[in-house]
């Protein structure tokens, strides 16, 4: 399972990197925000900075909601790097987006993805990735894994090649039954990836190693 960090937080982004497990970024109007990246060319610029630090793909969402507003945005964005993924809405004018970007061979993220049909258009369109919230369904007390395997099941019926993104993901054990359901790629903050780490009896095992390596010297 390939993980992505959900920031636009450059040195999260950065630490992820450095850690040696990072696939990729998404990140959306409301992180730029967060981070005080305001103005389409500051918003630009920094997409530009997110591929210098990582390898993998970057998901840049567009902010129009009618196609050739898409398409156009589509397009900037693209020509940024070909890291560049163009994140689109999942609407009618959205799916559309995703089968012109498709047939040229452009990498889409269709997001705001919170049902089996919705995947299934998506997948249709030739998108590349396909965003189911997870985070955002168990808010409403739906069950956000239930879709994701649901996706899985219908993608596996036909081989469909779109990966399923599974997005807002909120820990640790959001990540681990992501991958138990055989989700493609989860995206979520930095602590759900560093959370990975923690183990008590790790934690314990290393201070006695330690502690025995010192009585013998």
């Amino acid at each position: 399972m390939k993980f992505f960090i959900d920031t636009a937080n450059l040195e999260e982004i950065a630490e992820a990197q450095a850690l040696g497990v990072l696939d990729g970024v998404t990140t959306n109007p409301s992180l730029m925000a967060k981070e005080g990246i305001t103005g389409a060319d500051n918003i630009l610029n920094h997409y530009k900075k997110i591929c210098d630090i990582v390898e993998g793909d970057v998901s840049a969402e567009v902010i129009a909601t009618d196609f050739e507003g898409m398409v156009k945005q589509g397009e900037e964005l693209a020509a940024l790097n070909p890291q560049i993924v163009v994140k689109l809405p999942m609407i009618a004018d959205g799916v559309k987006a995703c089968k012109y970007f498709s047939d040229k061979g452009i990498k889409t993220n269709v997001t705001l993805v919170f049902s089996v049909g919705q995947a299934l258009l998506a997948a249709k369109a030739g998108a590349t990735y396909v965003s189911p919230f997870l985070g955002r369904l168990d808010d409403i007390s739906t069950d956000g894994l239930h879709l994701i395997s649901e996706i899985r099941q219908v993608y596996d019926n036909y081989g469909f090649e779109t990966q399923i993104l599974s997005a807002s993901v909120r820990h640790t054990m959001h990540v681990i039954n992501c991958a138990k359901i055989g989700s493609d790629v989860m995206t979520g903050p930095l602590s759900s990836i560093t959370g990975l780490l923690k183990h008590p009896l790790t934690d314990s095992g290393l201070a006695k190693f330690l502690e025995d390596y010192k009585k013998g010297n």
